[in-house]
């Protein structure tokens, strides 16, 4: 059984089910995708992604401020920690740094930034990071406000091992998307190979970069299961066993979430 540990559903492409969103959930259950993590971008969406995870048994969701939606609003500590009470509300984020479009809000995605490190560790939640060409900013600032006995991942990877490295040192974990499996990403699937497996995690990203073979086209909750498949080979083992170890990871990381285990409630 695998798990999808970041994707988007609000945000999905579902014009191929004649159900919906209801109808792509169906799509990732029948793959052996038991739980699905829907990540919240902004306080506008919060609402959205909640109500998804309450109305989907095998949904749980997190809430943050995405760094390139701050200038929206950045969401208080406190109001964070009170978000995060809800039963499905596994993580808070996703937070972090992205300097690719614009550094002119810098100083903002700094602050939001802290207050969710700072927030999680109150809640005692782990924090769900975007990193985009702020690899030391967003290590220091990790190292700053965060908590290592409550971390977090840094999702959708494509940074290098010093970076990588780096994080798993502060007790953070790893996350793999599609990403990984396109020809070019050369350095990405050499730090593939490195990250130890305990602290590995699985994800689509979706609708956002749907994997080999489904590149170019809307990606889905169902298609983690092509990146695991691609990154067993790289690690040289089973897709059966790095289908168990990224889900026991990702119950260890948000522990929260086994309460929603399916296939732990129909056991």
């Amino acid at each position: 059984m695998l798990v999808d540990s970041h994707c988007h559903l609000d945000r999905l492409k579902l014009d191929k089910y004649e159900n919906g969103l209801e109808g792509a959930i169906e799509a990732a259950l029948s793959r052996d995708i038991q739980q699905l993590l829907c990540v919240g971008i902004s306080i506008n969406n919060r609402k959205d992604v909640v109500g998804i995870a309450e109305k989907f048994d095998p949904v749980v969701c997190s809430v943050g401020v995405h760094p390139c939606d701050v200038k929206e609003g950045v969401a208080s500590e406190d109001d964070l920690v009170e978000w995060s009470s809800h039963p499905k509300v596994v993580a808070l984020g996703e937070t972090g740094l992205d300097y690719y479009y614009t550094e002119d809000d810098k100083a903002l995605q700094h602050e939001s930034f802290s207050i969710h490190l700072r927030a999680a560790a109150r809640a005692k939640l782990p924090v769900i990071v975007h990193t985009r060409d702020a690899r030391a900013d967003t290590i220091s600032l990790i190292k700053e406000h965060g908590s290592q006995e409550h971390a977090g991942v840094l999702h959708c990877f494509t940074e290098n091992w010093e970076m990588a490295k780096q994080a798993i040192d502060m007790n953070y974990m790893i996350s793999l998307s599609g990403i990984v499996t396109f020809k070019n990403a050369l350095e990405l699937k050499d730090v593939a190979k490195q990250i130890p497996l305990d602290r590995l995690l699985v994800e689509t990203d979706s609708p956002y970069l749907a994997p080999v073979p489904f590149r170019g086209k809307p990606n889905e909750p169902q298609y983690v299961r092509e990146v695991a498949e691609y990154v067993a080979e790289l690690k040289g083992i089973s897709f059966e066993e790095l289908a168990r170890i990224t889900t026991e990871n990702f119950y260890r990381l948000f522990p929260k979430a086994d309460n929603f285990n399916i296939k732990k409630q129909a056991s």
